[in-house]
């Protein structure tokens, strides 16, 4: 069976770089929803998206060979949650509290202490 995992490997280094594109993505994706649903040209918006995700996706199964899953899915996602969070701030106007914010530093923290701990 094809997987990309057993075609490429990854130094651990440029797997971090992949997992952070894999991130960015994830964030391209989610912006790529809220557009999709307002945009004049709801299928270009959903075309778009939908190759944000499957590529997101890829590239994380890719970045996961050498580096360990549960950190991995963790930056992921902390990078998709937090970056999320931070564009719907400065781009869509969306609420800046402290709390928010500090809930926002508070994922990062916990990501920080996956990765002190592996």
């Amino acid at each position: 069976m094809f997987s990309p995992t057993t075609v490429f490997s990854l130094s651990p280094l440029l797997a971090w770089a992949v997992l952070l594109l894999a991130g960015l993505l994830e964030i391209g994706w989610a912006l790529g929803l809220k557009s999709a649903a307002a945009s004049s040209r709801p299928a270009l918006m959903w075309s778009v998206t939908l190759a944000a995700m499957a590529a997101s996706v890829g590239l994380l199964a890719l970045a996961l060979k050498p580096l360990p899953l549960g950190l991995a899915y963790a930056v992921w996602t902390a990078i998709g949650i937090a970056g999320t969070a931070l564009v719907g701030i400065f781009l869509l106007g969306e609420s800046a509290s402290p709390l928010r914010l500090c809930s926002i530093g508070l994922i990062l923290a916990g990501v920080a202490g996956l990765k002190l701990s592996a």
